[in-house]
């Protein structure tokens, strides 16, 4: 094989034609930073098990101030998903606001996803309780005033037990519901009926014998109704969402998945039911505050029809407001025979959780999902239509595992988020989303509360995290407690961010490489592999109306620095590329300062060579 000499002097217009521009003037796509309000800025470093808020602190909307404000949009963030902001079931109290009783909590904060009032907000977050709503919206307005755009949640498959709006009483649901049936098209509950299930009335709760707890809860003895994971018992158990109860939108779940018996998208208010006229006042309700957008709730659990009906009304008032959806195709209770993550898009989602890429990637690390994967299997994921990029992707949220957790990801720590994130960061042109914590390595460690020790940053639980508070700082928000690993790592960050950005990632098109390579030794192959393609992935994106391209490449192994890989480009992916040229140069924009070139006429044979790939590592090689 011919040997090609790769690196080379650059003459200096050349090296300022490579460089990225240092900030993007206008974000094309949305890149959302998702916080817990309740853990941002807490310093609380008590984090005492099962702790108060007198305890163990809580974070503030104060918190999210001038400073953090500037550092957030700094980083490369357009939308700030404050989650958990609605006000939830909680055992802390408050004047005129009595704590919920401790059967119906999960854990002593409550679940962000167990609601009280989808008018309000949690008066945790306040520095004056009595003036939460007013202090939100001039969080709102320091956010505007900052160019980030504000997001909340949508949860509309369920609500806490204790639901019971103050601020829209006339909006509470089940005031005018029949309890003698299971299901009537009008009801905003479902009603667990005698001969339904085992046992009878009243709802018996699996937190009998817990602290506090009677297993009962006064409301539900003369009636039951139906858990929000769909549970039709009157004794839920601890793996059942026992603390929420499901929205009925007109269709009786249990006679299958066809809704089409539903009103149509121009349906006039009167014509729908009665929860769809309820939940359409929730949105216009945040809308009307200045609210940009809505992560919606296990999306796929509500029907179709509704989601079409209510986004529509959205767009009316609000053409650009921002939906995406947490949904997942794979759970028996979603709402369409098709796979649900296209129906949302088609009744007007923007975008949809990625979560089978998230999956493939955790997989390469841990036996997940029926056996370890390769970094091959991405390829399947790539032909998928519309939703490849109008996906929403990320390697964390609230309800996944820290990447740096000891628990799964290999126990690898924070490292492994390079080559992820590249790769889905990289691959569409959808929303990307960070949850807080993850961009300096937080690592979930040890039980918490109600969130256990599971590697995951409770939600349940008054806390702080520790490693995220080195980056607060004190208030200061200045990363001045951070090592230098965890400054490096959150500087990797805001570069990904920053290179996403261009137009080859925004509007251009994907050329998967990996299943051209797979018969190359140069590939990335270990010994005793007899295909390459297990721990490397390389792609190219390029933006036809700017020319801009860029090869991706990530080495996904934990100890192994992959030297000597040569990446074959077939003649079509050349033409794909643009063609006419006899050399290729590349110049990395994730910061490893690597740039080559390689001869045109060779690529099909012996490709383009890089530089030795540490292991957990990844290149953005922009080509000219």
């Amino acid at each position: 094989m011919k040997k090609m000499n790769w690196q080379f002097p650059l003459v200096a217009a050349w090296m300022a034609a490579m460089s990225l521009a240092e900030t993007v003037a206008a974000a094309p796509r949305p890149v959302v930073y998702q916080v817990l309000p309740r853990l941002f800025g807490n310093a609380n470093e008590t984090r005492k098990l099962n702790g108060s808020i007198e305890e163990n602190g809580c974070g503030k909307f104060s918190d999210f101030n001038e400073r953090s404000l500037k550092e957030i949009g700094a980083m490369g963030f357009t939308h700030l998903w404050l989650t958990g902001v609605l006000e939830q079931a909680s055992a802390t109290a408050y004047p005129g606001r009595p704590a919920d009783p401790a059967d119906i909590l999960k854990g002593k904060a409550g679940s962000p996803y167990a609601i009280r009032d989808y008018f309000d907000v949690c008066p945790d977050y306040a520095d004056d309780p009595a003036k939460r709503l007013e202090e939100f919206q001039t969080l709102l307005k320091r956010c505007k005033e900052h160019g980030i755009k504000v997001v909340i949640d949508f949860v509309p498959n369920h609500v806490a037990r204790s639901y019971a709006s103050d601020v829209r009483p006339e909006m509470s649901f089940g005031n005018d519901d029949r309890t003698d049936v299971f299901f009537a098209p009008d009801n905003n509950f479902f009603y667990v009926q005698s001969g339904q299930a085992a046992g009878s009335r009243p709802l018996t709760l699996p937190t009998a014998g817990m602290p506090g707890c009677t297993g009962r809860f006064a409301p539900e003895t003369d009636f039951v109704r139906v858990t929000g994971n769909n549970a039709i018992t009157f004794s839920p158990g601890l793996g059942d969402w026992y603390e929420t109860v499901k929205l009925n939108y007109g269709h009786d779940f249990t006679q299958g998945r066809d809704t089409s018996h539903l009103p149509g998208i121009e349906a006039r208010a009167e014509e729908v039911p009665d929860t769809w006229r309820k939940m359409d006042a929730v949105f216009a309700h945040w809308q009307g505050m200045g609210v940009a957008g809505f992560r919606v709730d296990m999306a796929h659990m509500v029907p179709m029809e509704f989601w079409k009906w209510m986004i529509s009304r959205a767009r009316e008032r609000d053409e650009g407001v921002f939906i995406f959806g947490e949904a997942y195709d794979n759970d028996p209770a979603k709402l369409t025979d098709g796979n649900v993550l296209d129906a949302l898009l088609d009744a007007g989602f923007d975008a949809v959780y990625d979560d089978p890429v998230y999956d493939i990637c955790m997989g390469l690390y841990d036996d997940f999902a029926g056996g370890y994967k390769w970094a091959n299997d991405l390829d399947e994921l790539t032909f998928t239509g519309r939703r490849f990029h109008q996906s929403l992707r990320y390697a964390e949220n609230h309800d996944e595992v820290r990447l740096a957790t000891t628990h799964e990801w290999g126990g690898l720590g924070m490292d492994v988020g390079r080559p992820v994130t590249a790769v889905m960061f990289g691959m569409g042109r959808g929303p990307l989303m960070i949850y807080h914590g993850q961009e300096v390595g937080e690592p979930a460690l040890g039980p918490e509360g109600f969130g256990g020790d599971d590697g995951r940053t409770s939600i349940f639980d008054y806390w702080s995290m520790p490693e995220f508070q080195k980056w607060t700082n004190d208030g200061r928000y200045d990363g001045g407690g951070l090592s230098a690993e965890q400054k490096a790592l959150r500087a990797w960050y805001a570069r990904l961010l920053r290179v996403v950005q261009e137009p080859a990632f925004t509007k251009g098109e994907f050329y998967g490489l990996n299943h051209a390579n797979k018969e190359n030794p140069d590939f990335g192959r270990m010994d005793g592999e007899e295909v390459s393609g297990h721990w490397l992935y390389a792609f190219m994106r390029r933006d036809e109306a700017s020319g801009q391209a860029f090869l991706v490449v990530a080495n996904f192994h934990a100890q192994a620095t992959l030297d000597g890989v040569g990446i074959r480009l077939p003649k079509h992916a050349q033409e794909w590329l643009g063609g006419g040229s006899t050399e290729l140069h590349f110049r990395d924009q994730l910061g490893s300062g690597w740039q080559g070139k390689a001869v045109c006429k060779d690529l099909h044979e012996e490709g383009i060579k890089l530089p030795p790939m540490a292991p957990l590592s990844a290149l953005m090689l922009e080509i000219r």
